[in-house]
């Protein structure tokens, strides 16, 4: 009974569990001149609220990236039955916040030696991915990663690769932190790790998430 109990308690802390609820987003007008940037680095639910904190972040999307099935499913992905990861699509204001400063970002909100998982979620679907789109942002990225990698006892595990395509994930993924405030994982998981790295870069933060 004891292991019954168990068992349950960590579906529901796992950012497999999904919510039967489909809630509408609220549309965002992203400006014609604004840059986006991809990342993954463990489960999006967490990733998106994160960069929606940010000081001149538009819009976060979250979907999937980094592998080569055609329209995956949140099913397919996360149960590992796909090349791809959670991933995020970030819509930021290039005036307000640099690409550097999304990198300063990524790499204080999560931890970038941990091998195919983030936190309670394990899989390459929870890996840690950098994508760049030309030279400039690869250098960004590898000379991010030069400068930190003496702070961590273990190698640096991000991927650092091009970016070739992001695969939106179904409407109800979309903002889920701010529209299942009470789920379990969210609750466990999703607000400790954001007011880990806001405590971190309160500096990036937006004035209403200050607090």
């Amino acid at each position: 009974m004891k292991r019954f109990i168990l068992v349950i308690l960590l579906a529901l802390q796992s950012c497999q569990t999904q919510s039967q609820t489909q809630q509408p987003t609220n549309p965002v007008t992203i400006p014609d001149d604004a840059a986006v940037a991809y990342f993954a680095s463990g489960c999006f639910w967490c990733v998106e609220a994160i960069y929606e904190s940010v000081e001149g972040v538009y819009e976060v999307i979250s979907g999937y990236s980094g592998g080569t099935e055609e329209n995956p499913t949140y099913r397919e992905v996360s149960y590992g039955r796909t090349s791809h990861a959670e991933a995020v699509a970030v819509y930021y204001d290039p005036k307000v916040r640099s690409f550097a400063d999304l990198v300063s970002v990524y790499y204080a909100s999560h931890d970038p030696t941990s091998v195919n998982r983030q936190g309670p979620d394990k899989g390459r679907q929870y890996r840690s991915i950098a994508f760049y789109q030309n030279e400039l942002e690869k250098m960004i990225i590898e000379s991010y990663i030069d400068s930190i990698t003496q702070y961590y006892s273990a190698p640096i595990a991000t991927e650092v690769v091009p970016f070739e395509i992001f695969y939106p994930a179904e409407d109800y993924h979309q903002d889920y932190e701010k529209n299942h405030p009470n789920d379990p994982y969210i609750r466990s998981v999703s607000i400790p790790r954001i007011n880990r790295f806001k405590s971190l870069l309160p500096e990036f933060l937006k004035e209403n998430n200050k607090h």
